[in-house]
């Protein structure tokens, strides 16, 4: 049996999100679905594994049901597939923020930088005076990324605003196009530039997941693997389950 995977997110006003976290919880076990989902003030963010059949109705109810009151209509979503499941149980969390990087000033519901669909990121990134930025963290890095891009060489997410300030110039860096592996740390770290007043800050819209689902390997400009959360390790092209050197060998990473 194959499973089904959504990745989704939206940033969007979740006043009662600490009392959607029980039904939410009881909706995906009765679904038979696995991941981790978090809920915070400013929205969503997870992924879940089920049967087909299982994802389809849980996106169904998060754009009609009344458990979110038409309140995520605006789902950023992403489908794959897995040939075991993915996840060992089933969490929802209630945190903070749903993507963590502690500075207020980072506001996705006020403003974020300029989406750009995959069809049209290679022309952007080929221009000239475009400083191409991975927001992902090192290890992340490590197995993967777009020719060129920038490393931050972060740890974790929430360092990035240490970066920004001290490798970033507004006066320096006049246009940045930065991407991550779903598109939700980009929509953090382009707000956070933007008011720290950089002026033209791009985004990779759907992330790398979405660039890798819909560009041919034969023109795309990502190399190795995408790192995901779960079981799976890395995705690539077309979203299939990328194969490391270490497991073709048969051999361990550590």
């Amino acid at each position: 049996m194959a499973f089904k995977v959504a990745a989704f997110y939206q940033f969007t006003a979740l006043p009662d999100f600490g009392a959607l976290r029980a039904p939410l919880l009881d909706l995906c076990a009765r679904l038979g679905l696995k991941g981790s989902v978090l809920l915070a003030q400013e929205g969503i963010n997870g992924t879940l594994a089920g049967s087909s059949e299982a994802i389809d109705g849980l996106i169904d109810q998060f754009r009609h049901g009344p458990l979110f009151g038409g309140r995520l209509d605006n789902l950023e979503l992403k489908f794959s597939a897995a040939r075991a499941m993915p996840f060992q149980r089933l969490k929802v969390r209630l945190k903070r923020e749903i993507v963590t990087l502690g500075d207020p000033a980072a506001d996705p519901t006020r403003q974020v930088g300029t989406y750009v669909d995959p069809a049209d990121w290679n022309a952007l990134i080929s221009a000239p005076n475009v400083l191409l930025l991975d927001t992902r963290n090192a290890f992340e890095v490590a197995m993967g990324t777009f020719e060129g891009a920038i490393d931050p060489a972060i740890r974790s997410f929430g360092e990035f605003k240490d970066f920004a300030a001290a490798r970033l110039d507004p006066a320096k860096h006049k246009r940045v196009a930065m991407f991550c592996t779903g598109g939700i740390r980009c929509e953090k770290a382009s707000s956070l530039l933007l008011a720290r007043g950089f002026a033209e800050i791009y985004h990779l819209k759907g992330g790398i997941l979405k660039y890798l689902e819909e560009i041919p390997e034969s023109e795309s400009r990502w190399r190795g693997g995408c790192f995901v959360f779960d079981e799976r390790v890395a995705l690539g092209h077309g979203l299939t389950e990328h194969v490391t050197q270490s497991q073709q060998e048969g051999t361990s990473d550590e």
